[in-house]
Protein backbone atom coordinates (compact mmCIF):
# COMPACT_ATOMS: atom_id res chain seq x y z
CA UNK A 1 0.00 0.00 0.00
CA UNK A 2 1.39 3.38 -0.77
CA UNK A 3 2.42 5.42 2.53
CA UNK A 4 2.82 8.87 2.82
CA UNK A 5 5.18 10.97 5.51
CA UNK A 6 1.65 11.12 7.81
CA UNK A 7 1.67 7.21 7.97
CA UNK A 8 2.96 7.34 11.19
CA UNK A 9 5.11 4.26 12.65
CA UNK A 10 5.67 3.41 16.44
CA UNK A 11 9.60 3.44 17.21
CA UNK A 12 10.61 0.16 18.36
CA UNK A 13 8.91 -0.60 21.68
CA UNK A 14 7.59 2.32 21.90
CA UNK A 15 4.58 4.13 21.45
CA UNK A 16 6.10 7.04 20.04
CA UNK A 17 5.26 7.64 16.52
CA UNK A 18 7.44 9.03 13.52
CA UNK A 19 6.83 8.94 9.87
CA UNK A 20 8.31 6.85 7.83
CA UNK A 21 11.21 8.65 6.42
CA UNK A 22 13.45 10.48 8.95
CA UNK A 23 15.04 13.96 7.63
CA UNK A 24 18.89 13.71 8.10
CA UNK A 25 20.18 17.07 8.39
CA UNK A 26 23.81 16.37 8.33
CA UNK A 27 24.07 18.31 4.97
CA UNK A 28 22.67 21.32 6.91
CA UNK A 29 25.65 23.75 6.49
CA UNK A 30 28.69 24.05 4.81
CA UNK A 31 31.28 23.55 6.73
CA UNK A 32 32.77 20.46 5.70
CA UNK A 33 32.91 21.10 2.33
CA UNK A 34 29.44 19.82 1.11
CA UNK A 35 26.08 20.71 1.81
CA UNK A 36 23.56 23.63 1.91
CA UNK A 37 23.55 26.90 3.24
CA UNK A 38 21.15 28.20 5.67
CA UNK A 39 18.32 29.62 3.71
CA UNK A 40 18.23 26.25 1.31
CA UNK A 41 18.27 24.10 4.67
CA UNK A 42 15.04 26.08 5.77
CA UNK A 43 13.64 25.51 2.29
CA UNK A 44 14.14 21.38 2.87
CA UNK A 45 12.96 21.45 6.18
CA UNK A 46 9.71 23.39 5.62
CA UNK A 47 9.00 20.71 2.77
CA UNK A 48 9.51 17.57 4.73
CA UNK A 49 7.61 19.38 7.81
CA UNK A 50 5.08 20.72 5.48
CA UNK A 51 4.43 17.45 3.77
CA UNK A 52 3.64 15.68 7.03
CA UNK A 53 6.94 14.76 8.12
CA UNK A 54 7.62 15.06 12.07
CA UNK A 55 11.34 12.95 12.39
CA UNK A 56 14.79 14.88 12.33
CA UNK A 57 17.75 13.65 12.16
CA UNK A 58 21.16 15.33 13.69
CA UNK A 59 23.90 15.49 15.64
CA UNK A 60 25.90 17.85 18.04
CA UNK A 61 29.49 17.43 15.54
CA UNK A 62 27.66 17.50 12.25
CA UNK A 63 28.78 20.08 10.00
CA UNK A 64 30.50 21.32 13.57
CA UNK A 65 26.90 21.78 15.18
CA UNK A 66 25.99 24.04 12.51
CA UNK A 67 23.01 21.05 12.15
CA UNK A 68 22.05 21.15 15.10
CA UNK A 69 21.92 25.03 16.00
CA UNK A 70 19.75 25.21 11.88
CA UNK A 71 17.77 22.85 13.56
CA UNK A 72 16.64 24.59 16.55
CA UNK A 73 16.28 27.70 14.35
CA UNK A 74 14.29 25.81 12.34
CA UNK A 75 12.03 24.23 14.99
CA UNK A 76 10.85 26.84 16.61
CA UNK A 77 7.29 27.92 16.62
CA UNK A 78 6.32 23.98 16.05
CA UNK A 79 8.92 22.12 18.51
CA UNK A 80 5.98 19.79 20.14
CA UNK A 81 4.89 18.40 16.94
CA UNK A 82 8.17 16.81 15.80
CA UNK A 83 10.29 14.19 16.94
CA UNK A 84 14.36 15.27 17.09
CA UNK A 85 16.71 12.91 17.73
CA UNK A 86 20.43 13.53 18.09
CA UNK A 87 23.45 11.83 19.14
CA UNK A 88 26.65 11.89 21.84
CA UNK A 89 30.26 10.38 21.98
CA UNK A 90 31.93 11.70 18.92
CA UNK A 91 34.39 14.24 20.18
CA UNK A 92 33.38 17.59 20.67
CA UNK A 93 36.69 19.46 21.49
CA UNK A 94 39.62 18.37 19.39
CA UNK A 95 42.20 18.08 22.03
CA UNK A 96 39.87 17.16 25.11
CA UNK A 97 39.94 13.23 26.04
CA UNK A 98 36.59 13.79 28.12
CA UNK A 99 34.78 15.36 25.20
CA UNK A 100 33.88 12.34 23.56
CA UNK A 101 33.13 9.09 24.26
CA UNK A 102 29.81 7.19 25.90
CA UNK A 103 30.99 7.41 29.58
CA UNK A 104 28.87 9.55 31.81
CA UNK A 105 30.80 12.88 32.33
CA UNK A 106 30.52 13.25 28.12
CA UNK A 107 27.09 12.34 28.23
CA UNK A 108 25.92 14.88 30.83
CA UNK A 109 28.19 17.61 29.09
CA UNK A 110 26.88 16.58 25.36
CA UNK A 111 23.30 16.43 26.39
CA UNK A 112 23.79 20.16 27.45
CA UNK A 113 25.38 21.08 24.66
CA UNK A 114 22.50 20.00 22.33
CA UNK A 115 19.57 21.45 24.15
CA UNK A 116 21.50 24.84 23.92
CA UNK A 117 22.26 24.39 19.98
CA UNK A 118 18.62 23.16 19.56
CA UNK A 119 17.21 25.75 21.65
CA UNK A 120 15.10 23.02 23.60
CA UNK A 121 14.00 21.90 26.96
CA UNK A 122 14.29 18.48 26.03
CA UNK A 123 15.68 16.13 23.47
CA UNK A 124 13.14 13.21 22.48
CA UNK A 125 15.41 11.00 20.72
CA UNK A 126 19.39 10.83 22.11
CA UNK A 127 21.49 7.76 20.22
CA UNK A 128 24.99 6.39 21.47
CA UNK A 129 26.54 7.56 18.15
CA UNK A 130 29.62 5.52 17.91
CA UNK A 131 30.92 2.12 20.37
CA UNK A 132 33.94 2.75 22.10
CA UNK A 133 34.92 -0.85 23.13
CA UNK A 134 36.12 1.05 26.83
CA UNK A 135 32.90 2.45 28.67
CA UNK A 136 31.18 -0.40 30.60
CA UNK A 137 27.91 -0.82 29.50
CA UNK A 138 26.11 -0.25 32.85
CA UNK A 139 27.77 2.99 33.44
CA UNK A 140 26.22 4.18 29.76
CA UNK A 141 22.50 2.48 30.89
CA UNK A 142 22.93 4.19 34.37
CA UNK A 143 23.71 7.61 32.50
CA UNK A 144 20.73 7.29 29.75
CA UNK A 145 18.36 6.56 32.62
CA UNK A 146 19.52 9.31 34.45
CA UNK A 147 19.01 11.76 31.74
CA UNK A 148 15.52 10.45 31.20
CA UNK A 149 14.50 10.90 34.75
CA UNK A 150 15.57 14.20 34.28
CA UNK A 151 13.26 14.97 32.19
CA UNK A 152 16.41 15.91 29.82
CA UNK A 153 16.08 12.79 27.04
CA UNK A 154 12.72 11.01 26.37
CA UNK A 155 14.05 8.44 24.61
CA UNK A 156 17.38 6.55 23.80
CA UNK A 157 18.59 4.51 20.98
CA UNK A 158 21.64 3.17 19.86
CA UNK A 159 24.23 3.77 16.32
CA UNK A 160 27.06 1.79 15.12
CA UNK A 161 27.20 -0.89 18.03
CA UNK A 162 28.30 -4.69 17.82
CA UNK A 163 24.31 -6.56 18.05
CA UNK A 164 25.90 -8.70 20.66
CA UNK A 165 26.73 -4.79 22.84
CA UNK A 166 23.17 -3.66 21.91
CA UNK A 167 21.65 -7.35 22.84
CA UNK A 168 23.63 -7.31 26.16
CA UNK A 169 22.63 -3.78 27.27
CA UNK A 170 18.87 -4.06 26.40
CA UNK A 171 18.87 -7.28 28.74
CA UNK A 172 20.87 -4.99 31.45
CA UNK A 173 18.16 -2.67 31.58
CA UNK A 174 15.35 -4.42 31.44
CA UNK A 175 16.53 -6.46 34.26
CA UNK A 176 17.28 -3.20 35.94
CA UNK A 177 14.19 -1.43 35.08
CA UNK A 178 16.36 1.60 33.69
CA UNK A 179 14.85 2.85 30.22
CA UNK A 180 14.93 0.55 27.14
CA UNK A 181 16.74 1.17 24.01
CA UNK A 182 14.29 2.00 21.21
CA UNK A 183 16.10 2.03 18.17
CA UNK A 184 18.73 1.45 16.02
CA UNK A 185 21.03 3.58 13.47
CA UNK A 186 22.77 1.43 10.87
CA UNK A 187 23.85 1.90 7.47
CA UNK A 188 21.92 -0.25 5.65
CA UNK A 189 21.06 -0.26 1.56
CA UNK A 190 21.13 -2.83 -1.64
CA UNK A 191 24.82 -2.46 -1.91
CA UNK A 192 25.60 -2.87 1.98
CA UNK A 193 23.06 -5.48 3.56
CA UNK A 194 25.76 -6.54 6.50
CA UNK A 195 22.91 -5.55 9.12
CA UNK A 196 20.99 -8.94 7.63
CA UNK A 197 23.45 -10.71 9.35
CA UNK A 198 22.46 -10.12 13.09
CA UNK A 199 21.65 -6.21 13.36
CA UNK A 200 18.09 -6.13 11.95
CA UNK A 201 17.30 -9.76 13.47
CA UNK A 202 18.74 -8.51 16.89
CA UNK A 203 16.70 -5.58 16.61
CA UNK A 204 13.11 -7.17 16.25
CA UNK A 205 13.71 -9.65 18.77
CA UNK A 206 14.76 -6.86 21.34
CA UNK A 207 12.54 -4.42 20.51
CA UNK A 208 14.37 -1.80 18.69
CA UNK A 209 12.95 -0.17 15.64
CA UNK A 210 15.77 0.19 12.82
CA UNK A 211 16.18 3.62 11.38
CA UNK A 212 18.98 3.24 8.29
CA UNK A 213 21.24 5.71 7.37
CA UNK A 214 22.84 5.95 3.89
CA UNK A 215 20.23 3.80 2.02
CA UNK A 216 21.08 5.48 -1.21
CA UNK A 217 24.63 4.11 -0.48
CA UNK A 218 26.01 6.98 -0.63
CA UNK A 219 24.45 8.36 -3.84
CA UNK A 220 25.70 5.03 -6.03
CA UNK A 221 21.55 3.54 -6.18
CA UNK A 222 20.84 7.30 -7.51
CA UNK A 223 22.93 6.81 -10.25
CA UNK A 224 25.21 9.75 -9.34
CA UNK A 225 28.78 7.28 -10.16
CA UNK A 226 29.38 5.35 -13.53
CA UNK A 227 32.09 2.89 -14.14
CA UNK A 228 34.37 5.80 -14.95
CA UNK A 229 34.45 6.60 -10.96
CA UNK A 230 36.01 2.99 -10.24
CA UNK A 231 39.27 5.03 -10.54
CA UNK A 232 38.69 7.83 -8.33
CA UNK A 233 40.21 11.22 -9.02
CA UNK A 234 42.46 12.75 -6.29
CA UNK A 235 41.00 16.25 -5.42
CA UNK A 236 42.50 19.62 -6.45
CA UNK A 237 43.98 21.20 -3.04
CA UNK A 238 41.55 22.71 -1.29
CA UNK A 239 38.82 20.83 -2.89
CA UNK A 240 36.18 18.53 -1.05
CA UNK A 241 33.13 17.10 -1.92
CA UNK A 242 31.10 13.96 -1.06
CA UNK A 243 30.96 12.65 -4.57
CA UNK A 244 35.27 12.18 -4.26
CA UNK A 245 34.95 11.19 -0.32
CA UNK A 246 32.28 8.45 -1.04
CA UNK A 247 34.48 7.22 -3.88
CA UNK A 248 37.48 7.28 -2.30
CA UNK A 249 35.97 5.13 0.40
CA UNK A 250 34.97 2.10 -1.64
CA UNK A 251 31.67 2.33 -2.48
CA UNK A 252 32.28 2.21 -6.13
CA UNK A 253 32.93 -1.07 -7.51
CA UNK A 254 31.93 -2.96 -10.11
CA UNK A 255 29.37 -5.03 -7.60
CA UNK A 256 28.04 -2.01 -6.55
CA UNK A 257 27.39 -0.17 -10.19
CA UNK A 258 26.04 -3.59 -11.15
CA UNK A 259 23.21 -3.45 -8.45
CA UNK A 260 22.52 0.33 -9.24
CA UNK A 261 22.59 -1.12 -12.92
CA UNK A 262 19.84 -3.35 -12.01
CA UNK A 263 17.65 -0.79 -10.06
CA UNK A 264 17.77 1.66 -12.85
CA UNK A 265 16.34 -1.29 -15.03
CA UNK A 266 13.71 -1.30 -12.58
CA UNK A 267 13.03 2.11 -11.95
CA UNK A 268 12.54 2.79 -16.18
CA UNK A 269 9.85 0.43 -15.68
CA UNK A 270 8.14 1.99 -13.10
CA UNK A 271 9.06 5.39 -14.43
CA UNK A 272 10.61 6.07 -11.75
CA UNK A 273 13.98 8.08 -10.43
CA UNK A 274 16.90 4.67 -9.28
CA UNK A 275 16.80 6.78 -5.94
CA UNK A 276 13.23 6.31 -5.46
CA UNK A 277 12.98 2.62 -6.23
CA UNK A 278 16.45 1.69 -3.87
CA UNK A 279 14.03 3.46 -1.37
CA UNK A 280 11.23 1.30 -1.64
CA UNK A 281 13.53 -1.61 -1.21
CA UNK A 282 14.76 -0.57 2.77
CA UNK A 283 11.09 0.65 3.00
CA UNK A 284 10.22 -2.42 2.25
CA UNK A 285 11.92 -4.97 4.92
CA UNK A 286 9.73 -5.60 7.91
CA UNK A 287 13.01 -4.83 10.59
CA UNK A 288 12.99 -1.27 8.69
CA UNK A 289 11.09 1.80 10.94
CA UNK A 290 12.37 4.92 8.97
CA UNK A 291 15.07 4.97 6.51
CA UNK A 292 17.13 8.41 6.80
CA UNK A 293 17.43 10.66 3.94
CA UNK A 294 19.18 13.93 3.56
CA UNK A 295 19.38 16.36 0.31
CA UNK A 296 20.83 19.33 -0.89
CA UNK A 297 17.48 20.38 -3.28
CA UNK A 298 13.79 20.83 -2.73
CA UNK A 299 13.50 18.87 -5.57
CA UNK A 300 15.86 16.03 -4.90
CA UNK A 301 13.81 15.84 -1.43
CA UNK A 302 10.81 15.98 -3.39
CA UNK A 303 11.65 13.32 -5.60
CA UNK A 304 12.90 10.57 -2.38
CA UNK A 305 9.74 11.70 -0.70
CA UNK A 306 7.84 10.00 -3.67
CA UNK A 307 10.04 6.64 -3.23
CA UNK A 308 6.60 6.50 -0.44
CA UNK A 309 4.62 5.61 -3.53
CA UNK A 310 6.45 2.77 -5.05
CA UNK A 311 5.04 -0.32 -5.29
CA UNK A 312 7.76 -3.30 -5.92
CA UNK A 313 6.10 -6.26 -7.81
CA UNK A 314 7.17 -9.43 -6.33
CA UNK A 315 9.60 -10.47 -9.32
CA UNK A 316 10.87 -6.97 -9.03
CA UNK A 317 11.97 -7.04 -5.34
CA UNK A 318 13.26 -10.61 -6.03
CA UNK A 319 15.54 -9.41 -8.49
CA UNK A 320 17.07 -6.91 -6.23
CA UNK A 321 17.45 -9.16 -3.51
CA UNK A 322 19.20 -11.45 -5.73
CA UNK A 323 21.74 -8.96 -7.62
CA UNK A 324 22.49 -7.57 -4.10
CA UNK A 325 22.64 -10.92 -1.98
CA UNK A 326 25.26 -11.65 0.86
CA UNK A 327 26.74 -14.48 2.65
CA UNK A 328 25.41 -13.97 5.80
CA UNK A 329 28.19 -16.19 7.09
CA UNK A 330 29.01 -19.07 10.25
CA UNK A 331 26.63 -20.03 11.47
CA UNK A 332 23.73 -18.62 9.71
CA UNK A 333 24.82 -20.37 6.39
CA UNK A 334 25.00 -23.37 7.78
CA UNK A 335 21.44 -23.20 9.62
CA UNK A 336 20.18 -22.24 6.74
CA UNK A 337 20.90 -25.35 4.95
CA UNK A 338 18.42 -28.57 3.82
CA UNK A 339 20.70 -30.32 5.35
CA UNK A 340 20.57 -28.50 9.48
CA UNK A 341 16.67 -27.71 8.94
CA UNK A 342 16.38 -31.34 8.02
CA UNK A 343 18.03 -32.60 10.98
CA UNK A 344 16.09 -30.12 13.17
CA UNK A 345 12.54 -30.49 11.90
CA UNK A 346 12.72 -33.18 9.27
CA UNK A 347 10.18 -32.77 6.74
CA UNK A 348 7.89 -30.09 8.33
CA UNK A 349 7.79 -27.13 6.62
CA UNK A 350 8.69 -24.57 9.05
CA UNK A 351 8.81 -20.62 8.00
CA UNK A 352 11.88 -19.07 9.97
CA UNK A 353 12.66 -16.30 7.72
CA UNK A 354 10.92 -13.25 10.14
CA UNK A 355 12.92 -15.07 13.23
Amino acid sequence: MPLSLDTYRLLGRSGLRVSPLALGTATFGTEWGWGVERDNARVLFDTYVENGGNFIDTAPTYTNGSSERLVGEFSRGRRESLVLATKYSTLRTPGDPNSGGPHRKNLFASVEASLRQLGTDHIDLLHLHVWDFTTPADEILRGLDDVVRQGKVLYVAMSSAPAWEISRMQTIADLRGWSPLIALQVEYSLINRDAERDLIPMSRAMGLGVTPFSPLGGGVLSGKYSRADLTPASPEPGESNRKSFNANLGMVTERTLGIADVVRDIAAEHGRTPAQVALAWVLRNPGVAAPIIGARTPDQLRGNLDALQVELTDDQFARLDEVSAISLGDPHDLLASDHIRMVSHGDMKIDTRGR
